[in-house]
């Protein structure tokens, strides 16, 4: 299992970001053979749509009751928002990635949450398969609003290779989100159909938005959210917290609604599907303070929330002029995630 800091062993050379980032670690280079990644594309396409989709179902049922569990600490609310969906769907989910092809379990598996047979997966490969069961568990939990949505994604070391998502209350029957190496497709689902018939009718937006929207998503920021969404304001972005974003940042980035994201420390198992879609239309995803690209060969594990996080602040869209926007706003903002 991947989720813990048993392989992250070596220090992150100090010139790469700035001192006080805490707990900088490096992966080590695996030294293994090649894996099939269209191999591992094409059986993620056939045997994730379903189980989402009943994942999804199962989100909307649990959501009438009062389903809130504790365990995480990190005092920001919507990091540490959690429910029995959460644990229930990551459940779901690492069952069926473990029941279909035998290829699935060679890679490593990184779920947000610890529930699940994840010591199936592989401890060590070139890929892994990371989940975010309830992404806008606040929302989600407080009934506040219906952006949430279930996001498994393929990544290697430098780049998400296959992302899904599913929002099931977004729309009439919910709303997905497919990003495959060279295809991007969004649009609602319908129940009459498989899904992945679905998803194989979806309209093809891969390519750049014209006019690409102005708003950029912010969150990690802790008590600060809105103060920085109204410095992007300055900038003649349109800052958007979590509170002030109507719906899920993915499908709104894939339509081009928002034109990208300004995260501090955004973790690996949701943040990396806006990385994937900026990068298929030749944006990026940058650190802040040197511009250079993120990649999953530096993390930071966050033990106040039990997650992997990119270190710092990092800027993501399609348009390098939004990015240099942001990073010229932002790169001397404290990369620091915690005050204490």
């Amino acid at each position: 299992m991947f989720s813990t800091v048993d392989r992250l062993k070596k220090q992150v050379p100090r010139k790469h970001f700035p001192e006080n980032i805490p707990q900088l670690q490096n992966l080590p280079i695996r030294k293994i053979a090649a894996m099939d990644v269209s191999k591992l594309i094409s059986v993620l396409q056939q045997a994730l749509p379903p189980v989402v989709r009943w994942s999804g179902a199962v989100a909307r049922r649990l959501r009438h009751f009062n389903i809130a569990v504790g365990g995480k600490s990190s005092g920001n609310a919507n990091t540490d928002a959690l429910t029995l969906a959460d644990l229930s769907v990551q459940e779901l989910l690492v069952a069926a990635l473990r029941d279909a092809d035998p290829i699935l379990r060679q890679c490593r598996i990184q779920g947000e949450e610890s529930t699940g047979d994840m010591a199936r997966f592989a401890s060590t490969s070139p890929y892994a398969i990371a989940i975010d069961p309830i992404d806008g568990t606040k929302q989600y939990r407080d009934k506040t609003g219906n952006g949430y949505s279930i996001i498994v994604h393929l990544h290697d070391d430098n780049s998400p290779v296959y992302s899904l998502v599913y929002a099931p209350e977004t729309g009439e029957n919910g709303t997905w989100v497919e990003v495959t190496p060279d295809k991007i497709v969004c649009g609602p689902d319908d129940p009459g159909q498989s899904a992945r018939t679905v998803l194989d009718g979806l309209p093809d937006l891969t390519g750049r938005r014209n006019p690409l929207g102005r708003a950029v998503y912010l969150i990690g920021f802790q008590d600060r959210d809105a103060q920085r969404a109204r410095e992007v304001d300055g900038t003649g972005l349109q800052g958007r917290t979590s509170d002030e974003m109507a719906g899920s940042i993915y499908p709104l980035m894939a339509t081009g609604e928002y034109g990208g994201s300004l995260i501090h420390s955004p973790n690996i198992y949701d943040f990396p599907v806006s990385m994937h879609i900026a990068r298929i239309r030749g944006g990026d995803a940058v650190w802040v303070h040197n511009r250079q690209p993120v990649h999953y060969g530096t993390l930071w594990m966050d033990t106040r929330a039990g997650m992997l996080r990119y270190p710092g602040i990092v800027a993501c869209s399609e348009d390098p002029e939004m990015i240099d926007r942001l990073c010229s706003l932002a790169q001397h903002w404290n990369p620091v995630r915690y005050a204490d």
